[in-house]
Parts: C-alpha cells; sequence; structure tokens
C-alpha cells in the first residue's frame, strides 16, 4: 500500500469494512503509518468496540491470537508495532486541549449511567428504608 500510495477516502473505506476484518487491520496500520494524528485518533478509536479475532505472527514464527481492539490499542500507544517503527503521534490530550479533538466518550459510560443511581436517588432510597424501620 505505500507503494499504490491510496488516497485517504480509500483508506477510511477500508477501515470502515465490517466484513473483512483483515482488510480492516490494513487499512488501520496504514492510516496510523501515514495519517496525521487527528486522523489517527478519529478513524481508530471508533475500532475499539470491534473484538473480533486476529492471527499474527511473532518474531519466532509462532502465531498469536489478538483482539482487534487490542491491535488498535497497540496502533496508538505503542512506538513498535509488526516489526515496524510508527511515526510519532501527539498525545490525545493534548489533542483535547487544543480543541482539535472532542473528550473521548466511552461506550460503556452510557450503560454506567443507567446502571449507577445518583447521589439523590441514593439519599432518597436510604430515606424510604428508615422511614420503614
Amino acid at each position: 500500500m505505500l507503494q499504490i500510495q491510496p488516497e485517504k477516502d480509500i483508506v477510511v473505506e477500508f477501515i470502515k469494512n465490517e466484513e473483512f476484518k483483515y482488510v480492516r487491520a490494513l487499512g488501520a496500520f496504514y492510516m496510523r503509518l501515514t495519517g496525521s494524528s487527528v486522523d489517527c485518533y478519529k478513524y481508530l478509536e471508533p475500532l475499539y468496540n470491534d473484538n473480533r479475532k486476529l492471527r499474527r505472527q511473532t518474531r519466532e514464527g509462532q502465531f498469536e491470537v489478538v483482539h482487534m481492539d487490542e491491535f488498535i490499542d497497540e496502533l496508538l500507544r505503542e512506538e513498535r508495532l509488526c516489526d515496524v517503527i510508527l511515526p510519532r503521534i501527539q498525545k490525545r490530550n493534548i489533542l483535547e486541549e487544543n480543541n482539535e479533538l472532542d473528550p473521548k466518550v466511552s461506550a460503556l459510560d452510557d450503560d454506567l449511567d443507567e446502571e449507577m443511581p445518583s447521589d439523590d436517588e441514593n439519599v432518597d432510597a436510604e430515606a424510604k428504608e428508615n422511614k420503614k424501620d
């Protein structure tokens, strides 16, 4: 892909491909190699929700199973992956401070908000229990 130098739109389509996991992984790796810091976070962070299994070969020649979200986390955090030294990207919190990225919203935040009662609800529940006693 480095020789072909596809346009950014094509790479984004690779990343959005939900049918073929290795095409998605290839697009993510290429975006990390060639994209800006903002593009890397913008297009790769949604892949944290993809937990399909990938097989990759280690230096010893053995194969290991890694999940797509682990692979994406390594792409965004590590300096070297698959024996390739990755270009440095800015840390996410710096991009957030410069208003280049919106603050990260976890997919679990909505679930936690629904599950956990607020402080007011806790006080109300305790008051009802005390009245029963």
